[in-house]
């Protein structure tokens, strides 16, 4: 019979940097946070994403997190305001986008530089991307190039959907500490990772 930690063990575990403890914590609140985003976003992309996003947060601040204090009421904070987050700069993102498409009617320029832009942060992706395991660089191209799911990759690959989340939550934090931070608004505006 498998024995279940509490919460309190599984943090500690967390914040040693044990994955197995990432993993049963991202088990025991993956749908529920998923329910909690989806009454925001609407769409089940946007908040699958966000809650990849919420567990890259949970693992990039793994050693400031309070055993003493509730989870619960630390990660649907953190939830929330990434949701937040997001849903603002959406916002902003469409104002840009308008503001880009008016100025390349006239100037036919906002192409011209979306291309550049798109070169420079493919390249660099091309290098992150050879930084990875041959398993999360596999994991990666599968969702982010063939547009496959979780749930097809793990077929594919004959593993669980929870190893692939897993390994995208891991490569999304690797990448996104190492990019260069000019370009993350752009990333964010040809959509590359949403």
């Amino acid at each position: 019979m498998k024995e279940t930690k509490s919460n309190k063990e599984l943090l500690i575990l967390l914040k040693k940097g044990d994955v197995i403890a990432f993993d049963n914590i991202y088990e025991k609140y993956s749908k529920r946070l998923y329910g909690f985003v989806i009454r925001y976003v609407k769409q089940k992309e946007d908040a699958e994403g966000i809650v990849q996003e919420v567990f890259i947060k949970i693992w990039e601040t793994r050693n400031k997190i309070d055993i003493y204090s509730s989870f619960d009421s630390f990660i649907f904070t953190i939830a929330y305001n990434t949701t937040i987050n997001i849903l603002r700069k959406r916002v902003n993102e469409h104002k840009f986008h308008d503001q880009l498409k008016s100025v390349s009617q006239i100037t036919g320029a906002g192409q011209i530089i979306d291309e550049i832009h798109f070169k420079e942060i493919n390249a660099q992706l091309k290098l992150l991307l050879n930084q990875l395991t041959p398993r999360q660089k596999e994991i990666f191209q599968l969702s982010r190039e063939a547009g496959l799911t979780h749930e097809e990759i793990a077929k594919k690959l004959n593993i669980s959907v929870n190893t692939v989340k897993n390994h995208m939550v891991t490569t999304l934090a690797f990448i996104k500490s190492h990019i260069d931070k000019g370009l993350i608004a752009n990333i964010l505006f040809i959509g590359l990772f949403l």
